[in-house]
């Protein structure tokens, strides 16, 4: 969700709004290709009780090959299109990426939870919703450079 991150990846990228993805629950089951470490998802549930809550943004056509890539789109990471809702109710087709290599025993480096605590304050994400990604239990990256590098974009 955070804003300043997508931008180093897909510069063109716009926050439509705040949205709703019904019947999923943010994890942070991923295995990350690069570090091992967990990384989000948006599990389908099927349950009518589960709710991510996020941003929607909108990219240039031209970045969206580039941003798969640094994503990791096949490898661990597949995209399918959902049905996401505003807070009016009305519904909108949008594009996600889904974990196809998880691991429950996972937790995110702190600099991650870091980006997404950012980005979900930055989207106003209620303060319920904020409190549950907070208390996210993750660890400290054992590569003190990669963490500094990526807290770094805040500065």
């Amino acid at each position: 969700m955070s804003l300043p991150r997508l931008r180093e990846r897909a510069p063109s990228a716009e926050r439509i709004g705040i949205f709703t993805l019904a019947e999923h629950s943010l994890r942070f089951h991923k295995v990350g290709s690069r570090d091992g470490s967990g990384k989000c998802d948006a599990l389908f549930t099927g349950n009518p009780d589960d709710h991510v809550i996020g941003a929607l943004f909108e990219i240039s056509d031209g970045e969206k090959k580039a941003l798969d890539r640094v994503e990791g789109l096949g490898f661990g990471y597949q995209e399918k299109t959902v049905s996401v809702s505003d807070s009016q109710g009305n519904i909108f087709e949008a594009v996600t990426y889904y974990a196809t290599n998880t691991d429950p025993s996972l937790l995110p480096y702190s600099w991650y939870l870091h980006h997404v605590l950012y980005g979900a304050k930055e989207t106003k994400v209620p303060a319920g919703y904020l409190d549950a990604i907070a208390g996210t239990k993750s660890i400290e990256d054992p590569d003190k450079e990669r963490d500094s590098r990526e807290r770094a974009i805040y500065i």
